[in-house]
């Protein structure tokens, strides 16, 4: 027995410095998945058919909860988020159409920010239901309108029961999204 320790000890000083690099490597490696998947990987189920086409109900969405540590959101952001920061609710995913600050209007079914009609690039519904939006509604330092692009039926800033949604209610950004099929794609701002 203590011939087989004098042996492991011989082994170790041989090798002492590549055991090291190798415990080494394979801590970083582990400390980088664990910083990735949590600032990167969060899941969010999609509920509700809000943002089709981007994601359906019953879709997996990845958010990045670290972006806007550093950045502010922008428009055409796609959000996850609880509304009035209700920790009981399950996270809702909607598009930044209005940023602190500015005045949103809806106009003959288009919307207008600061009095300039809003051109979006990515595909939506019309706007049928109008919700708050029957006067301008003017957005405080620290709040966001959202809207689902799947405008129909949608539980978005229209909303009395999800409104202006404040930055601190914001889960994270919304960067990949897994459907029901096990397919996936980037979730684009445009």
């Amino acid at each position: 027995m203590i011939k087989k320790i004098k042996n492991a000890f011989k082994i170790i000083r041989k090798h002492g410095k590549e055991i090291l690099s190798w415990v080494f490597k394979i801590g970083v490696t582990l400390l980088f998945a664990f910083v990735f998947v949590f600032y990167f990987g969060r899941q969010i189920s999609v509920a509700g058919n809000s943002m089709k086409p981007v994601a359906d109900n019953g879709d997996t969405v990845l958010i990045n909860k670290i972006v806007y540590n550093a950045f502010r959101p922008k428009r055409g952001d796609v959000i996850a988020f609880r509304p009035k920061g209700n920790e009981n609710s399950h996270y809702y995913v909607r598009r930044v159409i209005g940023l602190p600050g500015e005045t949103i209007e809806l106009i003959e079914g288009e919307i207008y920010i600061n009095e300039v009609k809003l051109e979006e690039s990515y595909q939506t519904k019309d706007i049928a239901e109008v919700g708050r939006l029957k006067e301008p509604l003017t957005l405080a330092d620290d709040e966001y309108f959202v809207l689902g692009d799947n405008r129909e039926n949608n539980d978005d800033s229209r909303s009395a029961n999800v409104g202006n949604v404040k930055r601190e209610y914001m889960y994270g950004k919304a960067w990949l999204c897994i459907d029901t099929n096990k397919r996936f794609h980037l979730i684009r701002r445009d």
